[in-house]
């Protein structure tokens, strides 16, 4: 059952399709209810109405002959009524018309009383009610009623009963009963041609809708097919146009955004293509001439005493910019093998903890009071490439103290059975959650006014999540404004596999909302 409410969903032509075949039947069922009800009504008022009138007919005439026989003596009256009974049993037995004739009053004098009831025909089929409308009425009535016979079988029927004043002898009541045995086999007969007919109706509709489905949901079905490859990679597809109406003129404008799309991608590939080659041929190009600046820098910086204060104050801020430019240098010749794919990893066995103070001290040794470090006693052997998880860390540990604004910095180490996490926490100026989504991009800086002399070159954290993928690990960020960051780096202690848990929590302690 789901999967087929699952098709449905997925299938617009399967919707079409029982959509309309569901309205055809609702309509072919008002419809033929409609006509089978018209119908069936009109063939049993159709044989009452003319029933009715032929049986007042027949009592008029019978009456008037037993009006001319009172002239005739007793025998010649008796051969009329019976004449009469005998003629309307015959006229019974060819119409599958039963005849009864009750006596109403009798003249005590009278020698010949008439009764006849049929001999298998329950009496109790005429009502007692009816019989006392008939009996006060001077019209011929008529009732629908059940006509039963004594063996158990019973028919849907209707009577028409009147009365008749037959001389010397008394007033009767005379009842016709009819079956309307044939008129219903005729009703079913016309039921089953309809009910056969809507269904001819409906499977017509239902194949002309598939037909007309066809034609116009093929090409929408073509074009998400040939847009479904498109997005696969496969930028030379393209629909088949063999026609000039809507759909020709859908598929023609679909090819058309295909083509520009096509060279939108081409150009901003090569775009890319030279951007990248750019990069690493201005980098390696620059390397040269930095490392004669760099020599030439170390000579007068040597000889910084005996120069001029500003000149030596000079040649300190030479050095340090020169390291800032190798620094950049070292970062965009990084970027560049990333994006040419390059990027390797020599996987060793280490301890992770030791990695991480050794980082610390390499950084700051100075600063060593701002850091609060918690970590297991034994050692957290991990598999990795032990340079690119120190540039991780260094990349972490540096963007803390640059924006922790002196405040205390927290580093805790925790593993479970299959992962390790890393987590560096700081209580400064914290980052807005619209600005999290851009804080691995490329040269992007949360404040744009911050001097380019403060931080690193803004490729650090970009550097660090391509170092974390290459691990296989997970590389998050938390934080708020003025309440400071936590970054938590998870990394897989066997090369290969991936992280399914994180023994560090994202979210600090206090907080209840996170961005990641």
């Amino acid at each position: 059952m789901l999967i087929s409410k699952f098709k449905i969903k997925q299938s617009l032509s399967l919707k079409v399709l029982l959509t309309s075949i569901a309205f055809s039947i609702l309509i072919a069922s008002v419809i033929g209810f409609s006509v089978h009800n018209r119908v069936a009504s009109t063939i049993i008022n159709e044989k009452i109405a003319i029933s009715k009138v032929e049986t007042a007919n027949a009592l008029y005439l019978a009456q008037g002959h037993f009006d001319i026989a009172r002239f005739q003596d007793d025998l010649g009256l008796n051969k009329v009524v019976q004449d009469f009974i005998t003629s309307s049993r015959e006229d019974g037995s060819l119409s599958g018309r039963e005849t009864v004739i009750l006596p109403i009053s009798k003249n005590n004098k009278a020698q010949n009383i008439y009764q006849t009831v049929p001999t298998l025909l329950v009496l109790d089929s005429i009502p007692d009610s009816f019989r006392e409308q008939v009996r006060t009425s001077e019209t011929v009535l008529d009732k629908r009623i059940m006509v039963r016979y004594s063996d158990g079988k019973k028919f849907p029927g209707f009577l028409i009963g009147g009365k008749l004043n037959i001389p010397r002898t008394g007033t009767y009541e005379i009842y016709y009963l009819f079956k309307l045995d044939a008129q219903y086999q005729s009703i079913s007969v016309i039921t089953w041609t309809l009910f056969f007919a809507g269904f001819l109706l409906v499977a017509l509709i239902g194949l002309s809708t598939k037909f007309l489905i066809r034609q116009v949901v093929a090409p929408v079905q073509e074009a998400a097919a040939v847009a479904e490859r498109f997005t696969q990679g496969d930028l030379s597809s393209r629909m088949v146009i063999s026609s000039e109406d809507e759909m020709a003129s859908l598929g023609n404008s679909f090819n058309e955004m295909a083509v520009s799309i096509q060279q939108q991608i081409d150009r901003l590939e090569n775009l890319s293509m030279l951007q990248q080659r750019f990069v690493s041929d201005v980098s390696h190009e620059l390397r040269t001439p930095l490392t004669t600046l760099r020599m030439a820098a170390e000579v007068i910086y040597e000889q910084k005493a005996n120069f001029d204060p500003n000149i030596a104050r000079s040649s300190e801020l030479l050095i340090n910019q020169i390291d800032r430019f190798e620094l950049l240098l070292s970062d965009l010749l990084e970027v560049s093998r990333f994006d040419a794919e390059a990027a390797s990893l020599g996987i060793v066995s280490f301890d992770l903890n030791h990695l991480v103070r050794k980082t610390v001290d390499y950084l700051h040794p100075s600063k060593s009071a701002l850091f609060d470090i918690s970590a297991p006693i034994e050692a957290v052997n991990v598999e990795g490439d032990p340079r690119r998880i120190e540039r991780i860390l260094r990349n972490l540990i540096s963007n803390a103290i640059d924006h922790g604004e002196g405040n205390k910095i927290e580093i805790q180490i925790k593993e479970s059975e299959n992962e390790v996490s890393v987590g560096v926490r700081d209580y400064g100026l914290g980052f807005d959650e619209n600005d999290a989504p851009y804080l691995f991009d490329r040269f992007w800086r949360a404040d744009p006014s911050r001097a380019r002399t403060s931080g690193g070159t803004g490729l650090g954290l970009s550097i660090a999540l391509e170092d974390t993928k290459l691990h296989q690990g997970q590389l998050l960020a938390w934080g708020r404004p003025n309440q400071g960051a936590h970054f938590v780096l998870t990394l897989p202690k066997q090369h290969g596999n991936s992280v399914q848990s994180f023994p560090i929590q994202l979210i600090p302690t206090g907080f209840s909302s996170t961005v990641e």
